[in-house]
């Protein structure tokens, strides 16, 4: 709906099912009048219909259960996985492949390991919608406006996230300067929660407001062509001095894809912490089968 009615690419949705994305297409386009908007939007169960496609947002797989951990998704969902990645090779080779299923960072992994795509074409949404919940929480925490805010979540996308306070700065003032010890501790608390409190309250099914806007963020910056700072979950080969792992690190994302992955410098605390949060996906990784 987002790119749809900002006019900046048109869309088609495939899913399994054909009724529903059949329904979804008729529903966007039918806005189209009201909206003054001609974005085309198909719905088929037919992969096909992907071929020359710039971009392939993958969201396929089963959604999180209340109580149910993201690992807990990790065999279903590379199974289902397997089949979109095969797809997207035979479909649409060209394209920058942008992965939202969960859990996101082996997945992330998973994808870029079927397709064979460059390392710079295949990433993950993950961290930008966390940094997005932690700039939220912290603006009504402070009550000031998100605008003024320029936040920083890098780690998986899971219970190990790094949300980063030290270089999170609110009106140009680092986030460490503005609260003490157990007010950061507890912002970072919920932030590391939110996805889960939202799976929580719904009863069935997941947030897809917010992930949708960390999404459009995304497809906007490569299809304008105007690189922007993005945090992404991104194959490693050596940064941080980390191998053969996908992880939310702050990147540069353009017409490319990820066009540089930018290297924070870390003090001691925030070292040991990333670190622990990259063994967390390796271990993850270790029970695919690829």
């Amino acid at each position: 709906m987002r790119i749809a009615e900002s006019s900046l690419a048109n869309v088609v949705l495939i899913d399994v099912v054909e009724n529903v994305a059949k329904a979804k297409a008729f529903d966007l386009e039918d806005a189209r009048y009201s909206l003054g908007k001609d974005t085309r939007v198909e719905g088929s169960c037919d992969p096909s219909l992907m071929s020359g496609s710039d971009i392939v947002v993958v969201t396929a797989g089963l959604p999180r259960k209340p109580g149910m951990t993201r690992e807990d998704l990790l065999l279903k969902n590379s199974q289902i996985m397997g089949n979109v990645c095969e797809n997207i090779v035979k479909y649409a080779s060209d394209a920058i492949v942008v992965v939202v299923s969960n859990p996101l960072d082996v997945m992330t992994y998973f994808t870029f390991k079927k397709t064979n795509f460059l390392k710079t074409r295949v990433f993950g949404m993950g961290s930008s919608l966390d940094t997005s919940r932690f700039a939220n929480i912290i603006s009504k925490k402070l009550f000031v406006s998100t605008e003024t805010i320029d936040a920083l979540v890098i780690g998986s996308h899971g219970e190990t996230m790094l949300p980063m306070p030290r270089l999170t700065m609110v009106r140009g003032k680092a986030l460490t300067e503005i609260l003490d010890d157990l007010e950061i501790e507890s912002l970072v608390k919920r932030t590391k929660e939110r996805g889960a409190e939202i799976v929580s309250l719904y009863g069935s099914g997941s947030a897809y407001m917010a992930p949708s806007a960390a999404i459009f963020e995304i497809v906007e910056a490569i299809l304008t062509g105007h690189p922007k700072d993005i945090p992404v979950s991104a194959y490693l080969d050596g940064e941080y001095g980390h191998y053969d792992v996908c992880v939310g690190v702050l990147a540069s994302i353009g017409a490319n894809g990820i066009e540089k992955i930018i290297e924070l410098d870390f003090n001691d605390e925030e070292r040991e912490a990333f670190d622990f949060s990259v063994q967390s996906v390796k271990d993850a990784i270790k029970s695919l089968s690829i």
